[in-house]
């Protein structure tokens, strides 16, 4: 496992969206049942039931996803839990929605340092609105490649991870050389700083070999992360290689911003 905690990688202009998905998915997460802070779910039994409904409700079943059609009422509640009443819900939407639900507070916390120590940089290089429709298409991307290789599961998927992982590809791509300070628990968390190609290539090896074992079904969506990342890679090979024009390559360097 990898902890990045800083990047020596200075953007140019407040990095808006990305403190905006960060302000988002935290507050989504204090206004939901898990944070503690919200006593209208309950304690308890009953706290666990509506953890479960919230999540089926606005979170990602990939059966549902695939095949259109939602599982039978109560499938996945705690025992005990009466099943849900009926709710409109549209599959495809909540993939959106998903993008904003954590399952803890140590999911929200390592998806939002991931996202703070590498969003920064591909939003300034990538100019806010684009910036935006890319984070989006990572996040659906990932959701839907997870929950077609996982067609018959009713298990939500919640999380922002794939969409998170799509920025690292494409920072991969784009600052494959800046230093990245990370803490390396095996290392007994030593800060050790490296070279983004290495922090994040091995951070994409962890996923990809997880994602390939029974830790990578249903539960960790490691696949997602997979697709993300490598969707984001090859979307910033595809925007920014450096082009031949006229005999001379035309290209930014590593500090420069395009709107």
């Amino acid at each position: 496992m990898v902890i990045p905690v800083y990047d020596k990688n200075p953007v140019r202009r407040t990095p808006v969206v990305t403190y905006g998905l960060i302000a988002v998915c935290t507050a989504v997460f204090l206004l939901g049942p898990l944070s503690g802070f919200t006593p209208v779910y309950g304690t308890g039994h009953r706290l666990a039931c509506e953890q479960a409904l919230y999540f089926d409700r606005w979170g990602v079943i990939p059966s549902e996803l695939v095949h259109g059609r939602m599982p039978p009422a109560g499938l996945g509640l705690p025992a005990g839990c009466a099943a849900p009443a009926s709710y409109g819900k549209t599959p495809f939407l909540s993939v959106f929605t998903s993008m904003f639900l954590h399952g803890s507070w140590l999911h929200l916390i390592g998806n939002m340092l991931f996202l703070y120590v590498f969003g920064d940089n591909v939003e300034n290089r990538m100019g806010r609105v684009r910036f935006t429709l890319f984070y989006l298409a990572a996040g659906f991307l990932a959701t839907y490649g997870f929950a077609f290789a996982h067609a018959d599961d009713t298990q939500s998927l919640v999380g922002a991870s794939g969409a998170i992982s799509g920025a690292l590809g494409a920072y991969l791509y784009l600052y494959p050389r800046a230093r990245v300070t990370s803490l390396f628990p095996f290392l007994f968390f030593l800060p050790l700083r490296f070279p983004a190609w290495m922090v994040l290539g091995f951070w994409f090896v962890l996923q990809w070999f997880a994602a390939q074992s029974a830790a990578g079904g249903p539960g960790v969506a490691y696949l997602a992360h997979v697709v993300g990342f490598a969707f984001g890679f090859t979307c910033a090979w595809a925007c920014y290689r450096p082009r031949s024009k006229l005999g001379v390559v035309a290209g930014t360097t590593q500090g420069d911003v395009q709107s």
